[in-house]
């Protein structure tokens, strides 16, 4: 069935006809429903909004399994030709990734372009890269994505591209179509061997620059607890951050408009120092060539001391974006981390809906990042899950150990402190990382 769309879309140029009109297809398979495919709709809505299109129509079609050739069908297929017809679309976009020869015989059928979802994302994802790190990770994915595309499907190709070309790039040549930027475009032109061997340099130089970042982490880790934000993309991580640490990270109301990650430096209610570090946000299908991708980038993740979980209490339902950040924690590893919920964005909601969130989570911890309200029973809620991960121990520290000891004083571990004949006693609050350090001068341990 065809429908209208009726949201309206933030504009993100100033020239309303450059805007790419887009038609939307969705499938519900056996055992969805139609809630499911029209949440999933409205958000893929609001990431063509976030590449710079406008959705002028969108197709859903109900359907046992997905059609090998096309996904949705030959009679289907016609129907959304006539939608693009009708609304004089550019544009198709599929909400589900497509097989290559899916991909190549819709686009054969087609009067105009058709990607899928993932494609749109890598799109963003180039469009929002700013770092040289994250440039290499958006056309790692891309090149990856495109690699068994090549085969028949020609100059269909020039649509995936990387973050260091095509429309990311700034420039005189206006607003690139959605899904044709690139690192790109040209050497998606030549043989798979030459994408091989790029994608082979890709992943060496992002593995050597994730060893660099792991041994800034772990000397940055050694003297403090590591806080990390984690949410659905645009919950509101980065205005916390701001808020918080005046880190300076962009903010606005539009999905993955920050990528790079960020880590700044505060001091909690109870005088301990912590480092906080926000990174990409998650979202539902977040294709797993761009977690392969990012990898390094979200091990900061896997090894914090705490996952601040960041909810958008405005969303109408908060249960699916909480689902798809578990999801993607546990793919990288970090179910086990523990974690701390907070309802965002309570400014934006009524007083009643407020309580019911309140109630529905009563673990979480309801804030507005926006206005700070919440913001410092949240930060003595940090003090207090890091409180409970510790461990105080005596220890016998040689004054030959003298940088030992000063790690300790830095990070606010020491409780007091005594000197002897063989060296300082010190009573002090460790971390379970800090207990490899002490492990040869440990006396007793005293409490848990």
């Amino acid at each position: 069935m065809v429908v209208p769309q009726q949201r309206d879309i933030p504009e993100l140029t100033s020239d309303a006809d450059a805007k790419e009109r887009v038609v939307i297809v969705g499938v519900e398979l056996d055992g969805g429903n139609d809630h499911d495919v029209d949440a999933s709709l409205d958000e893929l809505t609001s990431l063509v909004a976030s590449a710079g299109g406008q959705v002028v129509g969108r197709v859903v079609q109900r359907r046992a399994r997905p059609d090998p050739a096309t996904f949705i069908g030959k009679g289907k297929v016609a129907e959304v030709l006539e939608a693009v017809r009708g609304t004089e679309a550019d544009t198709v976009i599929f909400d589900e990734e497509l097989a290559p020869a899916q991909l190549r015989n819709l686009e054969e059928t087609m009067s105009s372009k058709v990607i899928d979802r993932t494609i749109l994302i890598l799109d963003i994802f180039a469009q929002r890269a700013t770092s040289t790190e994250g440039k290499k990770q958006v056309e790692l994915a891309q090149l990856t994505y495109g690699l068994p595309r090549l085969r028949g499907w020609g100059q269909a190709l020039t649509r995936i591209g990387g973050a260091s070309g095509g429309r990311g790039t700034g420039g005189g040549a206006g607003r690139a179509p959605i899904g044709t930027r690139g690192p790109g475009e040209t050497q998606l032109e030549v043989d798979r061997r030459r994408i091989e061997r790029r994608i082979t340099k890709l992943k060496r130089e992002l593995k050597e620059q994730g060893k660099r970042r792991a041994r800034s982490r772990q000397h940055r880790e050694e003297r403090v607890p590591s806080v990390s934000l984690v949410g659905y993309t645009n919950a509101g991580k980065s205005t916390l951050l701001n808020y918080l640490t005046k880190a300076g990270v962009l903010v606005e109301d539009r999905l993955f408009s920050t990528l790079d990650p960020t880590a700044r430096r505060l001091r909690l209610p109870n005088n301990t120092p912590i480092v906080m570090s926000d990174t990409v946000g998650f979202i539902r299908k977040l294709p797993h060539g761009l977690v392969e991708a990012f990898q390094s980038t979200l091990e900061q993740v896997a090894s914090a001391d705490l996952l601040l979980h960041i909810v958008d209490a405005s969303h109408p339902e908060p249960d699916v974006d909480i689902a798809a950040v578990d999801e993607v924690l546990a793919e990288i590893g970090a179910t086990e981390v523990p974690r701390l919920l907070a309802l965002n964005k309570l400014d934006a909601v009524s007083d009643a809906e407020r309580e019911r969130l309140l109630q529905r989570f009563p673990e979480a911890i309801g804030i507005s990042a926006l206005n700070g309200e919440g913001v410092e029973t949240l930060l003595e809620q940090i003090a207090e899950r890091l409180e409970r991960r510790m461990v105080e121990v005596d220890a016998l520290i040689p004054y030959t150990e003298g940088h030992l000891l000063n790690k300790l004083h830095d990070a606010g571990r020491v409780v007091s402190s005594s000197h002897e004949e063989g060296g300082v006693r010190v009573h002090v609050k460790a971390r379970p990382t800090d207990l490899y350090a002490l492990r040869p001068y440990l006396l007793e341990r005293t409490s848990h």
